[in-house]
């Protein structure tokens, strides 16, 4: 979730040449429906968004998912000590900023997802 279209193309081409089945939305309304219907491992979520900001995103699919919330990594330019701290108690389980590496984003995505019990192929 991004509401900036160059880096929604970027992760979608990176994700799926790893693989990753990639579903995107350009503000936080659009996120929590695509996150509620197709029920991902993984979202990962801008801070600054229309509609609903990334942690209002994090609020409602933790609330509606609960322990069984898909990974959720915030991928954002809000860079403050104070940004981070709030993105980690709002249920992120990483929290990285802009800019970033791409090649670091599929690691932390993997280490998530190996941490979660998921086994690499």
């Amino acid at each position: 979730m991004d509401d900036d279209y160059d880096i929604l193309r970027l992760l979608r081409i990176k994700l799926e040449k790893e693989g990753f089945i990639v579903t995107t939305a350009v503000d936080g309304e659009k996120g929590v429906k695509a996150v509620l219907k197709d029920k991902p491992d993984v979202m990962i979520v801008d801070v600054m968004m229309p509609k609903k900001n990334g942690y209002q995103v994090l609020e409602e699919v933790k609330e509606k998912f609960g322990d069984k919330s898909p990974i959720a990594i915030m991928l954002t330019s809000k860079a403050q000590p104070g940004d981070l701290v709030e993105g980690l108690s709002k249920g992120a389980d990483d929290y990285i900023t802009k800019p970033f590496s791409p090649s670091e984003l599929i690691e932390r995505i993997n280490v998530s997802l190996i941490k979660r019990g998921y086994k690499p192929e």
